[in-house]
């Protein structure tokens, strides 16, 4: 049995249809990386994965229990942790210790146990009275997600958890998941940072409520956009993005700092027309022309701004 299964699951708001018609499952111990922009759905879906949301329509079974008619038991096995780190700054780590580990009946040899775990993980040993809001992003992080599986739940909800903090954090958070999925436990993240999105077994695209892809991040990139891209490197960015925008031969342009990704119509242009339009015709100095394997980035624009243009028509 998958560790969650979603099926038709919906989340409406008066007119406003937040998510819909959604359908995933997501496999026993793997790392599900359910990625989106900001306002795309992502948090609605998890409040309703989690039991504290109820949904419009549909339903989804979370370690077997029914969010629609079991959401106690959904609660009581799973951990959760929110975007804001779901810890109490004006406590001590201990006493955030405490009181997690109190809300899933943890005590005696068996809170001791867990206790040293979190602040082993944490890297807070003897830091036990240190107030909570004094830390730094990237250790509260740790805390907070020690704190959210202090009770050793076997599926996992990280919202949005590396949200403001610096890539070194990130990294070393990511870190800590792989050693909890390499325990056997279930981790579905959302994130809208793509670098983060190659961490994951497999990956969910959702816009405006609405699942648009889904496959690990090797199917995603080379399922989704079939035709050749190019990557350009020049002086002048934005003037080469306006040329380049006005050929029938482009389908799609986007910026990556300094250089510029070009999804062609046309199979048959190749780096030669590039420089020959840029540089021959227009005097822009063109330092680099190559073609490329796609980038999750590349993919999430690509579908993203196809799924906008069906939908607005």
């Amino acid at each position: 049995m998958d560790a969650i299964e979603v099926s038709h699951l919906t989340k409406s708001f008066g007119k406003f249809t937040a998510v819909d018609q959604i359908s995933f499952n997501v496999r026993t111990g793997e790392i599900f990386g359910f990625l989106g922009a900001n306002g795309a759905g992502k948090s609605t879906t998890i409040k309703m994965l989690i039991g504290i949301l109820e949904p419009t329509s549909g339903d989804a079974f979370v370690g077997g229990y029914s969010i629609k008619n079991e959401p106690n038991m959904v609660k009581k096995n799973i951990g959760y942790m929110s975007q804001k780190f779901s810890l109490y700054n004006d406590l001590t780590v201990a006493e955030n210790i405490r009181f997690f580990a109190g809300i899933y009946g943890l005590d005696g040899k068996k809170y001791e146990e867990r206790k040293k775990w979190v602040l082993k993980v944490a890297n807070l040993e003897n830091m036990e009275n240190v107030i909570t809001g004094s830390l730094p992003g990237g250790i509260k992080q740790r805390l907070a997600l020690g704190t959210a599986v202090i009770h050793e739940p076997k599926i996992v909800f990280l919202d949005e958890p590396t949200s403001g903090v610096d890539p070194i954090s990130r990294r070393n958070f990511w870190d800590l998941i792989n050693d909890l999925s390499g325990g056997g436990t279930t981790v579905l993240v959302t994130t809208h940072y793509l670098d983060e999105a190659e961490f994951c077994n497999d990956i969910i695209l959702i816009n405006s409520g609405r699942l648009i892809a889904q496959g690990n991040s090797e199917e995603l990139k080379t399922e989704y956009i079939k035709n050749p891209i190019l990557e350009i490197e020049s002086d002048r960015v934005i003037d080469s993005l306006e040329i380049l925008e006005k050929e029938k031969w482009v389908g799609e342009t986007s910026i990556f700092g300094n250089y510029i990704h070009v999804i062609l119509n046309d199979s048959t242009i190749n780096e030669k027309h590039i420089y020959e339009l840029l540089r021959d015709k227009n005097g822009i100095s063109v330092k680099r022309v190559e073609r490329i394997t796609p980038t999750l980035e590349d993919v999430f624009i690509h579908l993203i701004e196809k799924d906008n243009r069906i939908n607005v028509q």
